[in-house]
């Protein structure tokens, strides 16, 4: 079993978001094993990049921050081998075509490979664009994850049927950021999954409160949170722990709570 879908072996998983070098890659990599101590199931890393078009005001920020202090894409290797000396919760990359691109897919691949990096997602890859990457990626061992937006309606069985280590649904029209509310038939989308594929499905965009984690994981494998995280960072800097560990405790009761 890879250690993505280990991370659902044990039920509904909560995945948490933070953007690497924001505030520090020291930090980062402090982050990312309070979460996993809190019981966060998988963590996404994501790679800075100037023009992030999928995340809202929150995660722009961050990146900015982060690349205002030089964080670079061989620095965000430098965090996972520092978490990997310690820990071996599965890890995602979040970033865009063009950081992996300037890399080599080559190079970038076999690095994840190398630091134990177990997936990657890009939101401006279309589904229908991704085959050289993905060959790459999979002989890496390196899986590319999808993403299943509300107006994918047409494409959902598509995209699921060649699914790698999860599914990441969008529960919301936009970009990243917290919401009051989430409208998504989220049901409907898990059943049109579940009929050509058993791969884990979790929700992500706007997830910041229990009772969203506990609907949305509800309805599927798993609830991913990202701003909600990013501004705690952002509000407690270099003395975020203790705030992450509770946050992630919280979410992580909620998630378990809809099993």
């Amino acid at each position: 079993m890879s250690k993505i879908k280990n991370a659902f072996a044990g039920g509904k998983a909560f995945i948490a978001f933070l953007t690497a070098g924001d505030p520090s890659a020291e930090k980062t990599a402090d982050y990312i094993l309070a979460m996993e101590e809190a019981g966060a199931d998988l963590i996404e890393i994501g790679i800075p990049f100037s023009d992030p078009t999928a995340e809202g005001p929150v995660i722009q920020e961050a990146n900015i921050r982060a690349l205002s202090k030089g964080m670079t894409t061989d620095g965000v290797f430098g965090i996972v081998e520092e978490v990997r000396r310690k820990s071996q919760i599965p890890l995602v990359f979040l970033t865009y075509l063009n950081p992996v691109f300037h890399y080599g897919y080559e190079a970038f691949f076999e690095k994840c490979e190398e630091l134990g990096v177990d997936g990657i997602i890009i939101p401006d890859l279309p589904y229908e664009e991704k085959g050289d990457l993905a060959e790459i990626a999979k002989t890496h061992g390196v899986d590319v994850i999808s993403m299943i937006a509300p107006t994918s309606r047409q494409r959902i069985q598509m995209i699921a049927k060649e699914a790698k280590g999860f599914l990441y649904i969008v529960s919301s029209m936009g970009v990243t950021g917290v919401r009051n509310n989430i409208e998504t038939d989220i049901p409907a989308i898990v059943s049109s999954i579940r009929e050509v594929t058993d791969i884990p499905a979790a929700v992500g965009f706007g997830i910041s409160t229990p009772d969203q984690a506990e609907t949305m994981a509800a309805a599927s494998d798993g609830a991913i949170v990202g701003s909600a995280i990013v501004k705690l960072i952002e509000k407690h800097k270099d003395h975020a722990e203790e705030a992450l560990r509770e946050y992630v405790k919280t979410m992580k009761a909620a998630v378990k709570s809809a099993e």
